[in-house]
């Protein structure tokens, strides 16, 4: 394959989230657990942070579709729909540490364990199939999370 030019270097590094997505044990967990921290420790308000969340969807689904052609078929690296997803599930969570590691860990059961009808989107192709499961489990996370919440009525 030829050098990528400057397009795809900078998608490949968006998609990975610069040297996140090279992390040797369990990239995407990082790429969620950092999310989570970024959230948990700045006072994000809610329209900011959901701006925050589109903007990677919005910018992650070129982008991971270009870094896929550089990096194989959704590869580990790219971590930009673990970052989405994640922050999709914050979306619901109380704004504080306990929120954000309730937020964190059903993103990651569902990111893995990939119920239906989740494990059906990896069917897709390209950019938005790379972002569709993990964008899919951000939202059942954030809806458990949700519906938790109104339960204890927090």
């Amino acid at each position: 394959m030829d050098r990528p030019d400057g397009l795809t270097r900078a998608a490949v590094g968006l998609a990975t989230l610069g040297p996140v997505g090279y992390w040797p044990w369990g990239p995407g967990t990082l790429a969620s657990a950092l999310v989570a921290v970024l959230w948990a420790a700045l006072p994000w308000p809610w329209a900011a942070w959901l701006a925050i969340v589109l903007a990677w969807v919005v910018a992650g689904v070129p982008a991971a579709g270009r870094a896929e052609r550089v990096l194989g078929h959704d590869s580990r690296r790219i971590v930009i729909d673990e970052a989405a997803g994640m922050g999709l599930a914050l979306l619901a969570a109380p704004h504080s540490w306990a929120g954000a590691g309730a937020a964190f860990v059903l993103f990651r059961i569902f990111d893995i364990g990939k119920p239906p009808p989740i494990h059906g989107l990896q069917r897709v192709r390209g950019g938005w199939g790379v972002m569709l499961d993990d964008v899919a489990a951000g939202v059942l996370a954030g809806l458990v999370v949700a519906a938790a919440v109104a339960l204890m009525g927090a």
